[in-house]
């Protein structure tokens, strides 16, 4: 989400720019409501922070999902980031229409199947590729919205990237999770274009607190039937927790405060670091380490999105929220 990244479940809902990579949307509503002490990290470091805590909160799930499972792990993390901000956030109920509902359920659909996806993916492949493999779909999403040649480009310099990570046909990753990563690219672009609908019908951060709590209504008896009482275990629980506040609920803090003194572009390009930071999470604390041809496939899918994030920009378009699944 996030994702990108792994897929961040927490962006903010803002009126819809021009699509593009993932990026910021304006920083006008905090959960939190102000900056405290994490202002003094300088928006840079914020940004930095917010990532590194999507993908270690990334490889944190991975080494609970023996626990839990993939789907009790997703189940646990939307259900605690559901509740945080539902409680900050504290979104009114009443005055919305049929059509404002919709969107939100649409949204919160989206969101809990970007999770879902991404989590069975990094239950059968390393992290680092998985966070590739699902950078396409917001980079397809920039590629088909922008209408540009020059995407053209960027597109194939993915493509090449991906033919790379493959060995030509994906014969060293499993076929299954290279799918459910792409998936998970797919439902990431679909949360791009649904939480900029969401941010015009719902004010501040309410239509993302109350999507977040209809995907983990809905991820629920998925969770449920696959984990069962395991999901009450007070430590499974507490590592769950973990994972939301280090996947969702802190990043989308740090990235807030971030956005209000951070060009729009130079965050952008700095999400576009993800899979290297996915896959130095992946090699720190899962010892999941990188051929150097799978280095060389994320550092072209890494420039791919710079590219296409300096396009939009060069257009003066602003790229669309982040997400982190």
């Amino acid at each position: 989400m996030s994702t990108p990244s792994t897929s961040r479940a927490a962006a903010p809902s803002s009126p819809a720019p021009a699509a593009a990579v993932p990026g910021p949307a304006p920083a006008s509503a905090s959960p939190s409501g102000g900056s405290g002490r994490f202002g003094s990290l300088g928006p840079v470091g914020l940004v930095l922070a917010g990532v590194l805590s999507v993908q270690f909160g990334g490889a944190l799930a991975v080494t609970l999902m023996p626990r839990a499972g993939a789907l009790g792990v997703v189940t646990l993390r939307l259900l605690v980031a559901a509740i945080v901000l539902l409680l900050v956030c504290r979104p009114r109920l009443r005055g919305h229409s049929r059509a404002d509902w919709g969107t939100v359920v649409v949204f919160g659909i989206a969101m809990a199947a970007m999770n879902g996806l991404f989590y069975q993916s990094v239950a059968r492949i390393p992290l680092g590729p998985a966070v590739t493999l699902e950078v396409l779909g917001p980079l397809a999403l920039s590629v088909v919205a922008s209408r540009r040649a020059l995407n053209l480009v960027w597109a194939g310099l993915a493509l090449a990237g991906v033919f790379l990570l493959s060995g030509g046909g994906f014969g060293g990753l499993d076929a299954a999770g290279v799918a459910f990563a792409l998936g998970a690219g797919a439902m990431w672009a679909a949360y791009i274009v649904f939480s900029a609908r969401t941010g015009r019908r719902f004010p501040q951060a309410d239509g993302l607190a109350l999507a977040m709590a209809v995907g983990a209504v809905l991820f629920m008896p998925l969770g449920i039937v696959e984990s069962g009482a395991k999901l009450a275990d007070p430590v499974t629980f507490g590592l769950g927790a973990a994972v939301a506040v280090l996947s969702s609920v802190l990043p989308y803090t740090l990235e807030l405060l971030a956005l209000r003194r951070l060009p729009a572009s130079t965050f952008a390009v700095m999400m576009s670091l993800e899979p290297a930071i996915a896959a130095t999470a992946g090699f720190l604390v899962l010892g999941q380490a990188l051929t150097s041809t799978q280095a060389v496939a994320i550092a072209l899918v890494i420039a791919a999105s710079m590219g296409a994030v300096r396009t939009q920009v060069g257009r003066g378009k602003r790229p669309l929220p982040p997400v982190d699944a």
